[in-house]
């Protein structure tokens, strides 16, 4: 099929969008589309006269803003190779990635700035800081000299202004052409660069035109939540509205529950992409409160006064998202059932999709209006899915994909490369799912995390868990086996607990209870033979998927 050019759709949002706004920071300056091209033209002007040449790795390590979204588009436009690097990984990680991706420069953020070893990434010829683009460190006289003479430069070759027709980028012509390598966050550990080509951008931004372009216009705004450096949030919360000319407001600072929730009242954005951690949280925190309470659960259960109860707890919780959005979309983890049935008890317009670094990340999706509750969607355009299982509709199976959206396969790790993508292209996911016949596919887990019972029987920890996380006082938890007997560790809310005066030895009964209301709902060898409490929140990848391979040896 014929792929239009990832790289001209950028140029032609820019030009039709010229003196809209584009790039917030969130209780900071906003660029409209003419600044991000200025913005743009500069790296370039600064590129070319440090001797960067096409396909060079740029990487860019730093929460998310304005400038973050620049340089990533001016890495894309020059024709070099973006190695976008989650700033929650450690400095160690953060070195290992610069220098496995051959990274030529660096665009670092104000704290990443701060924690890197320069000495560690011997052959980068550049640091250079986010927020001004100024020089952190430059080995190469001629970086230090067009930097310097940055502004001349641009005076010269733009004597009058920059004008609409100035903007020209490099378009390949082969959609297989490298856009980006992105590093997984992996939850086992070392993480892998996933080679992403144009074509799965743009297959991912084309998905997202034809199932929700008709419900955003330009000018509609957007709210980053999620990482850029992160593929689910860098296509759906930047890459995508960027094409729409939308405008993206991006939380700089740590995006706390509370932060979150007061921009949703600030910005009202027009579509809410979501981990679920961040939903559950605001759900927990700002809704049940209210409607936990014996009254309500009166009035919900009386079906003449429910219907009229549940319009007005569904208007509090759009109203805590800003009142103004066609659907929130959730992905990147398993969903709390709990919250997932009280949204669809009150009729919220949710829906969860599923998707993988190595898709750019697409794979399964539907609109709320047709979304199978527990599923996560069907397959994508541009994407074949099907489970690796004799009987799909009720034994768990691999979730295998191919299509446009897949990767060119790991960098510099033909290994790896060859155990997930077989001869015939289809990527094995790792994870496990059903799928019933009208092809809504219902994840059960990772295939790496399934524990085999005593009879050989599989047990997804991550159900039980789901399970455990709505019982009392229970923050997260993770499943562990230990001899062939299931441990629960728990992470209590111990703020609530102390509001409520329990002591430590209160909340071990408490424990001790919630363990046995769980097992009495679980099968023979699902049941749990202990809770142990877990002083500490449990670590997480920056997905918010709790590291589970720390805690095997609780």
């Amino acid at each position: 099929m014929d792929i239009p050019s990832f790289n001209e759709l950028i140029e032609k949002s820019i030009i039709s969008n010229w003196d809209r706004d584009a790039l917030t920071d969130y209780k900071g300056a906003t660029l409209q589309y003419h600044d991000v091209a200025r913005k743009i033209e500069k790296l370039h002007i600064m590129f070319e006269n440090s001797g960067v040449v096409k396909g060079d790795k740029i990487a860019i390590c730093g929460r998310n803003s304005s400038n973050w979204a620049v340089a990533f588009l001016a890495t894309l436009t020059y024709g070099a190779t973006a190695v976008p690097i989650l700033h929650e990984f450690t400095p160690d990680q953060i070195h290992n990635i610069v220098n496995h991706s051959d990274a030529k420069l660096l665009f670092v953020g104000d704290v990443v700035g701060t924690v890197i070893d320069p000495m560690k990434m011997p052959n980068l010829e550049g640091i250079i800081y986010i927020p001004d683009y100024s020089l952190i460190i430059s080995r190469t006289e001629k970086l230090t000299y067009a930097r310097e003479h940055l502004n001349e430069m641009f005076g010269k070759k733009y004597p009058k202004y920059y004008r609409k027709e100035h903007v020209n980028y490099y378009k390949p012509t082969d959609p297989n052409e490298l856009a980006l390598i992105n590093y997984t966050s992996g939850t086992t550990g070392f993480s892998k660069g996933v080679m992403l080509p144009y074509r799965a951008l743009w297959s991912n931004m084309d998905f997202a035109q034809k199932v929700l372009g008709k419900e955003l216009k330009p000018g509609d705004n957007m709210i980053s939540i999620l990482p850029m450096a992160h593929m689910y949030g860098m296509s759906f919360e930047f890459l995508f509205e960027f094409m729409m000319g939308m405008h993206v407001y991006y939380l700089t600072r740590i995006p706390s529950p509370a932060v979150i929730a007061q921009a949703f009242v600030d910005v009202r954005p027009k579509l809410i992409i979501a981990v679920p951690l961040i939903i559950e949280k605001i759900i927990k925190k700002k809704v049940f409160p209210k409607v936990q309470n014996n009254r309500m659960r009166l009035l919900l259960n009386m079906p003449v006064i429910s219907k009229k109860v549940k319009e007005k707890i569904r208007e509090q919780v759009v109203q805590a998202f800003g009142g103004n959005f066609y659907e929130v979309i959730i992905g990147g983890a398993a969903f709390n059932q709990e919250v997932e049935s009280f949204l669809k008890k009150i009729n919220f317009p949710y829906t969860v999709g599923y998707g993988a670094t190595e898709c750019a990340p697409i794979i399964c999706y539907e609109d709320y209006k047709y979304f199978a509750p527990g599923s996560c969607g069907k397959e994508v355009i541009h994407m074949e899915v099907k489970i690796d299982s004799p009987d799909p509709e009720n034994v768990p199976g691999e979730i295998l994909t191919r299509g446009l959206n897949v990767m060119l396969g790991y960098y510099k790790n033909p290994e790896a490369t060859d155990a997930a993508l077989d001869k015939d292209g289809w990527f094995h996911t790792g994870d496990l799912a059903l799928m019933d016949a009208e092809g809504n596919v219902t994840i059960k887990g990772r295939s790496k995390n399934m524990l085999l019972g005593s009879n050989g029987q599989n047990i997804y920890p991550e159900e039980i868990e789901d399970k455990l996380n709505s019982l009392p006082l229970v923050m997260e938890s993770v499943v562990i086996q230990k001899d062939e007997k299931l441990i629960g560790l728990v992470h209590p809310d111990y703020d609530e607990a102390k509001n409520l005066g329990f002591t430590n030895e209160d909340l071990e009964k408490i424990m001790e209870q919630n363990r046995q209301d769980l097992n009495a709902s679980q099968p023979p060898y699902c049941k749990l033979s202990a809770i142990r409490l877990h002083e500490d929140e449990f670590a997480k990848t920056p997905k918010k998927s709790i590291k589970r391979y720390l805690y095997f040896e609780a």
